[in-house]
């Protein structure tokens, strides 16, 4: 399931963080949710995950991969994904910036590129 949609993130996020640095990467995350989202919710719900998929690549992904996605990510329980959750997921699905996640997230939460976290 969210098996197939790891190799890809594997494969370009740590190029992205060595193209475009840490505020780059958080960046394009935030323009890659603002694809995805649904724009009259503000969050990723199945519906516009599904519809915007194909923006991304991810076209041929089955509905039972973006519901495992969108489970994988889900912290809050709500059925949708907020920015801050969408962001964590990306991270997590590159074992190898994982290493690096916490200080680009803290880099981020300083320099206010999350809108609608809250610690």
């Amino acid at each position: 399931m969210a098996s197939k949609i790891r190799p890809n993130f594997q494969d370009f996020l740590p190029l992205m963080v060595e193209k475009l640095g840490g505020d780059g990467l958080i960046a394009e995350l935030c323009n890659g949710f603002n694809l995805l989202m649904d724009s009259s919710k503000g969050v990723i719900t199945f519906e516009s995950l599904k519809r915007n998929s194909s923006l991304l690549g991810l076209q041929d992904l089955s509905d039972d991969d973006l519901c495992s996605m969108l489970k994988e990510g889900d912290f809050d329980g709500d059925g949708a994904l907020n920015q801050m959750e969408f962001c964590v997921l990306m991270f997590r699905l590159s074992p190898e910036l994982m290493e690096q996640s916490e200080f680009f997230l803290e880099e981020a939460l300083q320099q206010g590129e999350f809108q609608d976290f809250h610690l």
